[in-house]
């Protein structure tokens, strides 16, 4: 179902999964690119969580997806707002909120105050910020104006198509998923988790792409979590 929810700078479309009571798994996509190679297996994840009962919920926060706000005109404080009042949308209903943060999109639930936290492939701000460092050095290997444009000055800036605040690019060395998550990771990553799994990258494909198999082991992992939390 297409829903909507409102926040302090308008209101954003946000698609709902699963049952109309109970918990609810609120999903944050990763940042620029990644969100929109990983939207689809975002979806398939939460229409498989809907089939064990679990309520979902992928809102489009500012900046992101169908969002009437600009990228350049976001930031990560209004991203993890946004998501603080998708949140509370459900809060307002009755119904407990665990957050699913996937690679960057483990940055934006740190306001909201959820039951619980559940990231997959969760990466720090620094290394996002790597990462979009190179991809425009790629395209311009004459480019060597980053750190003084991402430090100073307000006017956007263009890394892999996407037209960035420097605002938000100057939040992304101290930016950190929230403590207490549980961790999911793919078996390739060597990053600390709670659980490793098998599946591929798809936020490292040049297309949209979708792992059916990966969401129900992930699905099957999320929803006997929440369960736990909820006894």
């Amino acid at each position: 179902m297409i829903g909507s929810y409102g926040w302090a700078g308008g209101r954003e479309a946000m698609l709902r999964f699963g049952p109309a009571t109970g918990p609810v798994v609120v999903a944050a996509l990763p940042l620029f690119e990644e969100a929109n190679r990983t939207r689809t297996f975002a979806v398939t994840l939460l229409r498989r969580l809907a089939e064990r009962g679990i309520a979902g919920a992928l809102p489009d926060l500012p900046g992101q997806g169908e969002s009437l706000v600009p990228t350049h005109k976001t930031s990560l404080l209004k991203m993890q707002d946004a998501f603080n009042f998708t949140c509370d949308t459900f809060d307002r209903e009755g119904r407990r909120c665990y957050a699913l943060g996937i690679r960057s999109g483990a940055l934006l639930d740190g306001l909201a105050s959820v039951a619980g936290r559940w990231h997959f492939a969760p990466m720090l701000g620094d290394k996002l910020l790597r990462e979009l460092k190179r991809a425009a050095i790629a395209a311009d290997p004459q480019r060597h104006d980053l750190d003084a444009l991402v430090f100073g000055g307000d006017t956007p800036i263009e890394i892999a198509g996407n037209l960035l605040a420097p605002t938000l690019l100057g939040e992304l060395p101290t930016a950190r998923p929230a403590p207490g998550a549980r961790i999911v990771r793919l078996a390739s990553d060597t990053g600390e988790a709670d659980r490793k799994v098998e599946g591929a990258p798809l936020w490292r494909r040049a297309e949209p792409d979708d792992d059916p198999a990966l969401a129900v082991l992930l699905a099957d992992d999320i929803a006997a979590w929440v369960r736990t939390c909820e006894s």
